[in-house]
């Protein structure tokens, strides 16, 4: 029989049916058949068609738990109207004449289903063989899709075995002495922010963080200030994925979190001398850092995949932050609805941490209900409901996070109990798979885009510096002359720095 569902250039498909019986006779003759083999096969394993009918029957009635036989195999068929395709009563019998035993039931199965991968992939490759030879095809865009079915193959044949107790337990006490031995006492990863790192115990290995807020709010500049904390003042090698800013603006920002210019002179070059000292003096602490940065505009969830790979690989990377969740794609496959493409995309993301046994960090929007609520302070506090097509995105996450910033919305120096909140910002962790919820103060400085610890002094400069910062400051710029790196300066002020 040629047809282009069972050939393809003339070459015969993989497939085996005498198996195919041999699986099927045994599903009907021994009693716990069907436990060993239902999540190995599903009736689009089978080549044969008549075959697809017959498992079908039989996995309807282990999805309603009857018994499963040739008398009650064969009138689920009739119920189906399919009796009379697969050949009648007389077919169903011969299936179970053509096996001895069950013994071998699940080993069979497991070559059913590696002769139907064969096929799905033949099928796949020739697929894109086709198209790549039409010239009016985009190759970016042939690329996407033929990346997007090969991972819905892979995800087909997923399958972890499961694994006796005793060494799970032996690496929970590593992981605890581990722990013990630091001199923080936490398990995960450091982000710099102490009170956080004491709720959470660090950042933990294979989870899923999701940090969300409305815009304006700082999620950007949070994670940009956790990145430099983590790369700089812990060695930890750092990934951002920057769906929303280029590299330059990214570096920028750090420029201006790290050496605490304001971003309006950074990006006008209008700064004073000893403006010019702090930051080629202070922009060395980023230098040498690992810190890599990834500003490939619509990334889709495949790309990321490969590249997280390559990092964690190549650059022993411990933690991703994706900026931001919603402007990410599953391109080359097809959804209903945007919520249904954003629910992959989250699920994948966690089975991508589970799978490097690193954390990933990624970005959300909230809704635009958080601006219809009251006035007051509480009114504005986001909830888990407001994350923008959230069902998913909170089910995936292991932690899930909101920046809140009374200031914002009070426009205020002080909320309704008198208490100062300028610079305040509750980082508000919602919800916390392995530990309590709770908020926690930070400091934010909107002119640094930087977040600090709440305890953190602000009078970092002397008084009699900045009393001389601020005659400096009235002084007219000098031209710098840059040569080898540095800058020289012409004037008769010492630089304060």
């Amino acid at each position: 029989m040629s047809s282009p569902l069972y050939d393809y250039g003339g070459r015969k498909l993989p497939y085996d049916t005498e198996i195919e019986e041999a699986v099927l006779g045994a599903l009907m003759l021994e009693k716990d058949a069907y436990t060993a083999v239902c999540d190995i096969l599903k009736p689009e394993s089978f080549y044969e068609p008549k075959h697809q009918k017959v498992y079908e029957a039989i996995q309807m009635l282990g999805a309603s738990q009857q018994p499963i036989d040739m008398l009650t195999v064969t009138e689920r068929l009739r119920l189906n109207g399919k009796l009379d395709e697969v050949g009648g009563p007389g077919f169903i019998s011969g299936l179970t004449l053509s096996v001895a035993s069950g013994a071998h039931v699940e080993y069979h199965a497991r070559i059913v289903a590696q002769k139907y991968l064969a096929r799905e992939l033949i099928r796949f490759s020739s697929e894109v063989q086709k198209k790549a030879f039409d010239e009016s095809n985009d190759v970016d865009d042939l690329l996407q899709e033929a990346e997007g079915h090969l991972f819905e193959i892979s995800q087909r044949n997923v399958k972890k075995d499961v694994t006796q107790i005793d060494p799970v337990i032996s690496q929970a006490i590593d992981q605890i002495q581990s722990a013990a031995n630091r001199a923080s006492g936490l398990s995960g990863l450091e982000s710099g922010f102490h009170e956080l790192d004491k709720l959470t115990s660090g950042w933990q290995n294979s989870d899923l963080i999701i940090i969300a807020a409305r815009p304006a709010m700082g999620k950007t500049a949070f994670v940009l200030s956790m990145a430099k904390n983590m790369a700089v003042n812990y060695n930890t090698p750092v990934a951002i994925f920057s769906l929303e800013m280029s590299n330059l603006q990214l570096v920028n920002r750090l420029i201006s979190n790290v050496c605490e210019l304001e971003s309006e002179k950074i990006k006008s070059g209008n700064l004073q001398p000893w403006e010019w000292d702090s930051l080629l003096a202070r922009v060395n602490n980023l230098r040498g850092s690992q810190l890599y940065i990834d500003d490939t505009p619509s990334l889709s969830i495949f790309e990321l995949r490969t590249k997280a790979r390559r990092l964690v690989r190549e650059h022993q990377v411990r933690i991703i932050i994706i900026d931001y969740l919603q402007l990410m794609n599953a391109s080359g496959m097809k959804f209903g609805s945007r919520e249904q493409e954003v629910s992959m995309i989250s699920r994948s993301l966690k089975q991508l941490a589970k799978e490097l046994n690193i954390p990933i960090v990624a970005l959300s929007q909230l809704n635009r209900s958080v601006e219809s609520r009251g006035d007051s302070k509480e009114g504005k506090r986001p909830q888990l409901s407001d994350l923008r097509e959230s069902g998913a995105i909170e089910q995936d996450a292991d932690i899930v996070c909101f920046i809140h910033r009374p200031e914002y919305y009070l426009r205020s120096d002080t909320d309704a109990s008198g208490h100062d909140i300028r610079g305040l910002a509750e980082f508000i962790v919602a919800k916390h798979r392995s530990g309590r919820v709770d908020d926690v103060k930070m400091r934010f400085k909107a002119k640094f885009a930087r977040f600090e610890n709440w305890e953190e002094n602000l009078d970092t400069i002397p008084t009699q510096v900045g009393s001389r910062l601020n005659e400096a400051s009235s002084a007219a710029p000098p031209t710098p002359q840059l040569s080898g790196g540095t800058a020289e300066f012409t004037s008769n002020e010492e630089a304060p720095f």
